[in-house]
């Protein structure tokens, strides 16, 4: 094989990476990451789509050694990482990459998660598996591209394929495999990509946590341990004819493949959400909350509310039948309730209460042409009296240029875990996940998920 290729330079850091030391910065990153995605799975088990994934669990799944968090359940690790996955993105909270236009963080967790049931290692090896597995997984969707208003047609969704690539490669690092068995992974993990931009469709954020989280997850489980147990690939799937890269782009780069590995961590450009709320609806949020902290404000008082967000995201949130993907009601329940709470947010029954419907027809949401690719707003709330109120938020509190610190985060977590396994697990969990790399390992934060 030539040596100088994308895929090669790809497969072998991905070879080396369980050995190969993380700056400083890149491991206090990943461990907010793993916080973050843990805390979504937790608290995300419990809800509809995490729900579902535990009874395809228990119906279907053969006992393992893998833990589904959250409940007593144990399953093989591909099964625990499909209903650990959907719980994941359950509640909206999971992390994002805009510029591969995905959320590797709720694949690529519970995959390693579950691959780690079967084995004991060091938590800084654990912590380079997470961040290898951010590096490929969006390197592969920024290969492939996305068009730039995905629902605008149909096309691949880039979230299923960017996390299929990503759990694959955390697993494939956690299990220490060479360079030519990362090569034979990649082009497993090549054939079980799948996930259509349909999910937009789904009402219910069961099927679209199943293409964001469980299924990616689990296929890259299965692609890694495939691999491990003796099965060969193509030996580079990015290139020669056919491959996966023209199948599924008119224009792909597969120079991205392996741009900047070891020098730029896709994990550092990765956001963490402030809300648990669909991306695009971040930054209108925030612009409510900046005009509520001046001046609280009567619905009563209201003549209209006008949100401008980007024209890529916009439809995304637009009029969405999922309350914790609505704009309009995410904006409207937040001025109804003069803050913004995680129960409003994933309310079905507040989403068609009367007072909440009528601000909502008052809400407009206008889709800015002049800007793409960012997580901005403005909100412009018009008073019966004739005054406006208005913010705009340029850079979402979350986001890699606007990163919350490590006491957000811990404080967010915190909140989202407590209610499900009460405070002192919650303080373990943290106090665990914080020293990763540093004396915890996996064995230690395994017993703490799952006792």
């Amino acid at each position: 094989m030539d040596i100088s290729t994308p895929t090669h330079r790809l497969s072998e850091y991905l070879a080396r990476a369980a050995g190969t030391p993380l700056p400083e910065p890149v491991i206090a990153k990943t461990r907010l990451h793993v916080l973050d995605t843990i805390a979504a799975i937790l608290s995300g088990s419990a809800m509809p789509a995490g729900r579902a994934g535990l009874a395809y669990a228990r119906r279907y799944a053969c006992d393992g050694p893998a833990p589904i968090f959250g409940t007593p359940a144990m399953a093989a690790p591909a099964d625990a990482a499909l209903a650990n996955g959907m719980s994941a993105h359950a509640d909206e909270t999971d992390d994002s990459h805009a510029p591969s236009l995905s959320h590797p963080g709720c694949a690529v967790v519970p995959a390693v998660l579950a691959v780690a049931s079967a084995r004991n290692v060091p938590g800084q090896v654990l912590l380079r598996a997470v961040a290898a597995g951010y590096d490929a997984g969006t390197r592969v969707g920024m290969a492939i591209g996305h068009p730039d208003s995905p629902l605008e047609g149909s096309s691949i969704s880039t979230h299923a394929h960017v996390g299929v690539y990503a759990a694959a490669a955390a697993a494939a690092v956690f299990m220490s495999l060479d360079a030519e068995q990362m090569r034979a992974v990649l082009s497993f993990a090549a054939q079980s990509a799948a996930g259509t931009t349909s999910w937009a469709r789904d009402p219910y954020h069961v099927e679209k946590a199943f293409v964001f989280g469980g299924m990616p997850a689990s296929n890259g489980v299965r692609a890694a341990q495939l691999v491990e147990s003796g099965c060969l690939g193509v030996a580079d799937v990015f290139a020669g004819a056919p491959n996966v890269l023209d199948a599924y782009s008119p224009a792909p780069d597969p120079s991205r493949l392996g741009a900047g590995l070891g020098e730029v961590y896709e994990i550092e450009r990765t956001n963490i959400k402030k809300f648990a709320v669909g991306s695009p609806s971040q930054a209108a949020l925030q612009a409510v909350l900046d005009i509520l902290a001046d001046r609280p404000v009567d619905p009563g008082e209201i003549e209209r509310i006008v949100i401008e967000i980007p024209y890529d995201l916009a439809k995304v949130v637009d009029g969405r039948e999922s309350p914790n993907i609505n704009v309009q009601y995410l904006v409207c329940g937040t001025i109804i309730d003069g803050r913004f709470s995680f129960a409003m947010a994933h309310d079905s029954t507040r989403f068609t209460d009367h007072t909440v419907r009528d601000l909502m027809g008052r809400a407009e949401l206008r889709y800015d042409r002049s800007v793409t690719g960012v997580r901005q707003a403005s909100v412009d709330i018009i008073l019966r009296s004739g005054e406006t109120l208005y913010a705009f938020v340029a850079t979402v509190r979350g986001s890699a240029d606007n990163p919350m610190s490590a006491g957000e985060v811990v404080e967010k977590a915190s909140d989202l875990i407590k209610p499900v396994v009460g405070t002192p697990r919650t303080d373990r969990i943290v106090d665990i996940v914080l020293s990763l790399g540093d004396g915890a390992d996996a064995a230690s934060l395994l017993d703490a998920l799952h006792p």
